[in-house]
């Protein structure tokens, strides 16, 4: 893995991993044939990929491990009349190895306001609905598994690619609306290009939903852009804007901007600070956290 591409993903926020969504339509629910069914096939095949490229990894001991605790605040409305503040807390262990990065995140939330705002971070699902009463619920949240594979080195191509799985599982209680109770399926490209000190960068992927009892979520194309300036051999900053589709009919869409810079503290630590500002009903008013992350 290079340098580069090392970089980029050490500067996503720990709240979403640099990725949002946009809306390709809805899957039939009274048979498995059509669309229902090829999606089944893709989920299967999907966590698969990822079972096999961690058991490629595990079996070679070498590579670079990182470990990492965040902590993730975010307030907004999300086109209700009350505001729902979240504490996103993760712990983050990535292991890298040739072409490969294998992470997994898992997280502790904490939610307060309404009840038909669920889950944290890329996870938040808000259904629909007035009225919903109002409560504080903490404990574990969605854990997140991801390998990725770097497709084309910047150094010999034009720019760089990697493609990657993504599998959130539905491991939070969903009966106190710390999650949605089931599992998310994601597949996902990564492009960047530096030129000297900027890089360019974008992410598209395509995520698919695990629907709730009476409850139709939408799968979706999810994407996002940005550029990161390296301002010194130890500093780079960055902004990254997020979108994506409405995942149910009637409520709102993510679009977000993050601004953020990471620095190496020295050779094994690193600490990232970011914020957000959200600009439609699906994203936070606004956000901070920060990563403390050491490799070996």
């Amino acid at each position: 893995m290079s340098s580069t591409n090392n970089t980029l993903r050490s500067v996503a926020p720990v709240r979403h991993c640099s990725v949002r969504a946009v809306f390709i339509g809805s899957r039939p629910k009274n048979h498995l044939g059509g669309t229902r069914w090829r999606a089944h096939i893709a989920r299967v095949a999907l966590a698969a990929w990822l079972i096999a490229a961690a058991s490629s990894i595990a079996l070679g001991a070498e590579g670079l491990t990182t470990l990492g605790v965040g902590a993730d605040y975010s307030s907004g409305n999300y086109g209700a009349s009350e505001r729902t503040d979240i504490l996103y807390v993760p712990v983050t262990a990535k292991h890298e190895t040739g072409r490969w990065t294998l992470k997994l995140v898992v997280p502790y939330i904490r939610i307060t306001g309404p009840s038909n705002v669920i889950g944290a971070a890329e996870g938040l699902v808000t259904l629909p609905g007035a009225g919903a009463v109002r409560r504080t619920e903490s404990g574990l949240g969605d854990v997140v598994a991801s390998a990725f594979y770097n497709a084309l080195n910047e150094r010999d191509a034009s720019f760089g690619l990697d493609i990657g799985t993504k599998i959130k599982f539905g491991t939070a209680d969903d009966s106190r609306g710390l999650g949605t109770g089931k599992n998310d399926f994601s597949l996902q490209a990564d492009f960047f290009r530096p030129i000297g000190a900027v890089t360019p960068f974008g992410t598209l992927g395509y995520r698919w939903y695990g629907d709730l009892p009476g409850i139709d979520l939408r799968n979706v194309f999810y994407g996002a852009i940005g550029a990161s300036y390296q301002t010194s051999q130890s500093t780079t900053a960055g902004l990254a804007y997020d979108w994506r589709d409405r995942i149910l009919q009637g409520s709102g869409h993510v679009s977000e901007l993050t601004a953020y810079v990471s620095h190496r503290l020295s050779g094994d630590w690193k600490l990232q600070l970011y914020a957000i500002k959200g600009f439609a009903d699906a994203s936070p008013d606004h956000g901070a956290g920060a990563m403390l992350a050491y490799s070996f």
